[in-house]
């Protein structure tokens, strides 16, 4: 089951280098940091990269951590994510 979400989470970077221009992975973080999402609406939202109940569960404990922080968390975490992304490591992509 490890390896299972290992490999999810290396192929989501790779679906997105492939020429989605990442679209897909900036929107799974927004709507994992988003407080208005519900549990249900991420879990069909990330339904095409799931596998079995295992992988519901583990996504829907990643949401709930997500909801149980404050919105000045959520709000650090959506700048760190932003300077990711303009990084010099990342700006290339």
């Amino acid at each position: 089951m490890k390896l299972l979400r290992v490999l999810i989470l290396v192929a989501l970077p790779l679906y997105c280098f492939a020429g989605s221009g990442c679209l897909l992975l900036e929107q799974v973080v927004n709507k994992t940091i988003d407080s208005q999402v519900s549990i249900d609406e991420y879990q069909n939202f990330l339904q095409p990269f799931t596998y079995g109940l295992e992988t519901n569960e583990a996504i829907a404990e990643l949401k709930q951590c997500f909801l149980q922080q404050s919105d000045e968390t959520l709000s650090n975490f959506a700048l760190m994510m932003d300077i990711i992304y303009n990084s010099p490591s990342c700006v290339l992509f």
